[in-house]
């Protein structure tokens, strides 16, 4: 009798996850800088997101990257969802891709599934090392001051 009941709400849950595989999040996986460079240049259907917050405004940025403060991260989600709905792959990273980054990303990753977003993206990624990783490597980086970032950075300054 005992046994009964310790299993029949173990059974029921065992169902209950089973009923929920089909509606999991989609895994965030990490990406380092040169691989980032090679599947973003030139490619149009992957977007970077960076969640910085103030840091953004004085020191440089990946070129064409989008803007989602980690502050306002929450509230801005369904306006991300929509700006990256035709994208493949979408890359977070804040400084170092150890708080902000990843928790943006796995955050973005719950919202596609629980609302049931129609979007395109299959990869949610976090940047390895962040954008401190990013610049130390020498992987290029833009400097303007464009809100949102154009991709149009100056000769020096290549955007991806």
């Amino acid at each position: 009798m005992c046994r009964f009941l310790i299993s029949a709400p173990f059974s029921r849950r065992r169902g209950e996850r089973k009923a929920e595989a089909g509606r999991m999040a989609r895994s965030v996986s990490y990406v380092s800088a040169a691989k980032l460079l090679a599947m973003a240049r030139g490619n149009p259907r992957v977007a970077i997101i960076d969640v910085r917050d103030e840091e953004r405004s004085y020191q440089a940025h990946i070129g064409g990257s989008h803007h989602f403060s980690s502050r306002s991260f929450a509230a801005r989600l369904p306006e991300l969802a929509r700006a990256t709905g035709d994208k493949d792959t979408v890359v977070f990273h804040c400084a170092l891709s150890k708080v902000r980054g990843p928790s943006c990303a796995k955050m973005f990753s719950d919202y596609l599934s629980e609302t049931k977003e129609e979007s395109g993206t299959k990869n949610i990624m976090v940047l390895e090392r962040g954008f401190n990783g990013w610049e130390l490597s020498g992987q290029p980086v833009c400097r303007c001051t464009d809100a949102p970032c154009k991709g149009t950075c100056s000769p020096e300054e290549p955007e991806l």
